[in-house]
């Protein structure tokens, strides 16, 4: 008797991994309000998603803890492949550094899905300042501290970019905080603060009318719609990287098999022109990796910035 209702146990888990997936619909959860760029490409392949995996995938916005909260909801999921969600760069790599306890560990307790899109970042300056990024550095040598520049908030990307210039340019510019891109642009063309690091977005009209002067861009490549702003190794600091991304991630334990047909999937929905369209509306660079490079990226990352927020010796106050 044992025996054999121990071989029925067996046959139910055996049948009940054997379930197709989807067996139901897939929740994706946004740690973000809505209206974000995030949240709009999610939105966007979203319906691409529940065409080939024959299950509605529902957007649910669960903003709090700077991105914190809505991933962590992920992380404690029930690893079947029903539950995915949206994870930002600070979740995934700096906030590690920046606070004592985090609710979840970004590499043990998520599978890396996909990165989704990149976000590049001006550094921009008032017209009454330094003309290029190496006159910049040479002034702000000549000057320890007497420059300043302002960024989107405590701990944010674009502050750690900032920080990741006064690194490897050997120079010390002073952070100022802003609530975000916008305030930060503003700031700088009104001269109250001589630069900035903003995303493209939010500077780009005021860069072509010539109001304010993006000294270089952060990635690695000139962005499309900018080409004629250098990167900052074409400008004069090499091995310069410093960019705003998001990806799919799902519970730690989600099978394989699951992972690697997501992967595909978003991948695929992504390249799709209308998809992709909203992205760069939206002022992102969409791309895609295997999960396996995306969780490389995700270590490196995280390296970097612990090394950044240990040399600015960066608090969240």
């Amino acid at each position: 008797m044992r025996f054999a209702l121990a071989a029925l146990g067996l046959c139910l888990a055996t049948l009940a991994s054997a379930q197709p997936w989807p067996s139901r619909p897939i929740r994706y959860i946004v740690p973000f309000p809505p209206g974000g760029s995030s949240d709009l490409i999610s939105r966007a392949i979203a319906p691409r998603l529940a065409d080939r995996l024959g299950q509605p995938v529902v957007i649910e916005n669960k903003p709090g803890a700077g991105g914190m909260l809505g991933v962590d909801q992920v992380a404690k999921a029930e690893p079947d492949g029903h539950t995915i969600g949206l994870a930002a760069a600070g979740a995934l790599s700096s906030n590690i550094s920046l606070y004592p306890k985090m609710p979840f560990h970004p590499e043990k307790d998520l599978a890396h899905v996909t990165p989704l899109a990149m976000i590049p970042f001006f550094l921009v300056a008032h017209p009454s300042q330094a003309p290029t990024l190496k006159a910049l550095v040479d002034q702000a040598k000549a000057k320890p501290g007497a420059l300043s520049y302002g960024h989107g908030g405590q701990g944010s990307t674009m502050h750690l970019a900032g920080e990741l210039l006064n690194m490897l340019g050997g120079v010390r510019i002073e952070p100022i905080p802003f609530k975000g891109s916008g305030p930060t642009s503003a700031a700088v063309l009104g001269n109250q603060v001589p630069l900035g690091v903003v995303d493209v977005p939010s500077s780009l009209s005021n860069v072509r009318a010539g109001k304010l002067r993006a000294l270089a861009v952060t990635s690695k490549h000139r962005v499309a719609a900018a080409p004629d702003v250098p990167t900052f190794a074409e400008a004069g600091i090499p091995g310069y990287e410093a960019i705003g991304w998001f990806g799919v991630v799902a519970p730690a334990a989600t099978p394989r098999q699951i992972v690697t047909r997501l992967n595909e999937e978003i991948a695929a929905a992504l390249k799709v022109p209308e998809i992709h369209k909203i992205a760069v509306d939206a002022g992102t660079e969409p791309f895609t990796t295997s999960s396996e490079a995306f969780s490389r990226m995700i270590r490196e990352e995280t390296m970097k910035w612990a090394e950044v927020i240990k040399a600015g010796n960066i608090k969240l106050q």
